[in-house]
């Protein structure tokens, strides 16, 4: 790793990486983990630049290096984030306050290097990780909660949900990360909302979710980008959700599919060939939920993690469990722990 002298880490010195090399500079700091990129940012203009301006990031998405750090809030306006590769807490700031996000029904998503925080009214937060700060962000072009989500590098998909006034939805729109711009897309077959969202096979699905008259849909749908066209596909979600239950949880890791029985505490496997659902094992013994709210299960990378802890009467714990499916039933680990709320609200994982 190059050091910089003392004129240099003042921003008054020398061009390192006109001294090594634009190249040479670039591949050392690619090597590195993102956790050092704060670091890297203070020793001169050039490193500063090439981290606050993000442009070390859009290198590592053209030379598919990825780090996958988790952030989830346990409390109002308030987010922690967690490096597993590094077994490190990193410190969020707090939300600005705003009345809008002071309940607990928010959606949330990572995208590129930001999070994004839905309230209830037509308000997004905005938190990037090359400023360490939280703006307000841009809304879409119709505004919703309760949707599904997924991400991509730089671009996220969601569809489904409601609108202010209580009517479900079935348009979609997509949102780059780099522009800020969202973009309307076709609507989907079904309007649906409390339904989930991810990106498996370079295609967008939409799974499960309620329609009009408390409707569970045991459907799912699969967006293609390249004919911005949907697909209707039968009992995907059959038995992942209920009416009053939290929306599926899904979660994608190496183009499989996996799911949350939240009433049986079963992990399932998606068969893609014969659509239906395998049973794989069981969760974390402490993985306790509300009809399957307060607990978060995400893909972290070639990981599957859930988050929750045990409901107690004196303060609470937050544990974090992970597994790397390897074809045999879930033996789950505890990677972290730490004092928090136990109710996850909102969970989201950046890969950068």
């Amino acid at each position: 790793m190059v050091v910089a002298s003392a004129g240099e880490q003042s921003g008054c010195g020398g061009n390192l990486i006109g001294e090594i090399g634009r190249d040479l500079s670039i591949n050392c700091l690619l090597k590195l983990s993102r956790s050092e990129y704060c670091t890297v940012a203070s020793l001169n203009r050039d490193f500063r630049s090439l981290v606050r301006e993000g442009e070390i990031y859009r290198l590592r998405r053209q030379n598919d290096i990825s780090e996958h750090w988790v952030y989830f809030s346990c409390n109002v306006l308030e987010w922690d984030a967690y490096d597993p590769y590094r077994d490190r807490w990193i410190s969020v700031p707090k939300m600005p306050p705003d009345e809008c996000f002071m309940c607990s029904d928010k959606e949330s998503l990572a995208v590129g290097t930001e999070l994004l925080v839905f309230g209830m009214a037509h308000i997004v937060f905005r938190y990037s990780i090359l400023t360490n700060s939280w703006v307000q962000g841009e809304v879409m072009n119709s505004p919703r909660c309760l949707f599904g989500s997924a991400s991509i590098g730089e671009k996220a998909y969601v569809a489904g949900g409601t609108d202010s006034r209580g009517n479900i939805l079935s348009s979609a729109e997509l949102y780059d990360s780099e522009t800020h711009k969202w973009t309307p897309l076709s609507s989907m077959n079904r309007a649906r909302k409390n339904c989930s969202g991810v990106f498996m096979d370079g295609k967008f699905y939409v799974v499960g979710g309620v329609t009009n008259n408390n409707k569970v849909l045991t459907c799912g749908e699969e967006y293609d980008a390249q004919s911005q066209s949907w697909r209707v596909i039968e009992n995907m979600s059959e038995g992942l959700n209920g009416v009053s239950g939290a929306p599926p949880l899904i979660a994608v890791v190496k183009n499989e599919l996996y799911a949350v029985d939240y009433s049986e505490k079963d992990l399932k496997k998606y068969d893609k060939k014969n659509n239906k659902w395998i049973m794989l094992g069981k969760l974390p013994e402490r993985s306790v939920s509300m009809n399957g709210w307060g607990l978060a299960f995400r893909a972290c990378g070639e990981r599957l993690i859930v988050i929750g802890g045990p409901r107690t009467s004196v303060g609470g714990t937050i544990e974090l469990n992970s597994w790397v499916p390897d074809g045999k039933p879930p033996v789950w680990n505890l990677i972290a722990k730490r004092k928090s709320g136990n109710f996850v609200y909102n969970c989201a994982v950046m890969g950068c």
